[in-house]
């Protein structure tokens, strides 16, 4: 299967780069670009894209109301948002992910980072740059305020709850099946159970409830292992 792309970003040399590097994957296909957030959401609308690839900082509507949006339109649940974003810019992150985005990368990410990042977050098979992405939720929790439990959480079981733990370090089902060492099978079942219970659309929402319940400590100082 190919995997449909919609590119938006306010800066039309970004979006060119950005499509060169898309188009060149045989699995991948650009099929619009949008210049500001309000053209993502109505882009997106007509193009039913697998994923967008939205900037956040874009005049009149930004990235992250696009994002909400997009999300929020039940005509699009089979689509995904995978944010591009600056570190030291980007405050809006964290509400990005809050807001449904299934995972984000730095602007300065090599292309085959990119390439695979986009693959995975269409399959919303994992967090994308788990080292990063711990760093960066750790980065907006503290800014959030003090820990709280998501309703729902008291619904899981212990085994949930260590699944859950291993999604917000950024694992990907394989990896937690062989830590776990039980089948891939039985890792999807209970992600399933576990996006039902609290109400997450993937694992990137699931792994902000469990930032936001207490559930993983601080990242390591120095780049984990991937």
């Amino acid at each position: 299967m190919t995997v449909t792309v919609l590119i938006a970003d306010d800066q039309a040399l970004v979006r060119y780069g950005l499509r060169l590097i898309v188009d060149t994957q045989p699995d991948l296909t650009v099929v619009g670009e949008a210049a500001d957030g309000a053209e993502a959401v109505d882009f997106a609308s007509k193009l039913r894209p697998d994923l967008v690839l939205m900037d956040i900082r874009m005049p009149n509507v930004d990235g992250l109301e696009a994002t909400r949006r997009i999300m929020g339109d039940a005509e699009l649940a089979a689509t995904r948002v995978l944010v591009l974003t600056t570190f030291d810019l980007d405050a809006y992150v964290y509400e990005a992910l809050r807001a449904g985005a299934s995972g984000f990368l730095l602007k300065d990410t090599p292309p085959e980072r990119l390439v695979d990042g986009i693959r995975t977050a269409a399959r919303g098979d994992a967090l994308l740059a788990p080292s990063i992405t711990r760093r960066l939720i750790d980065h907006f929790l503290r800014l959030a305020g003090p820990a709280t439990e998501p309703s729902g959480l008291a619904e899981i079981t212990a085994r949930e709850r260590e699944i859950l733990i291993l999604i917000a370090h950024g694992l990907s089902n394989t990896e937690i099946a062989d830590r776990l060492y039980v089948s891939e099978a039985t890792i999807k079942t209970h992600v399933a159970h576990l996006y039902r219970k609290l109400g997450a659309r993937d694992r990137a929402q699931a792994a902000v409830i469990a930032h936001q319940a207490g559930l993983v400590a601080p990242p390591p100082q120095g780049p984990p292992n991937e």
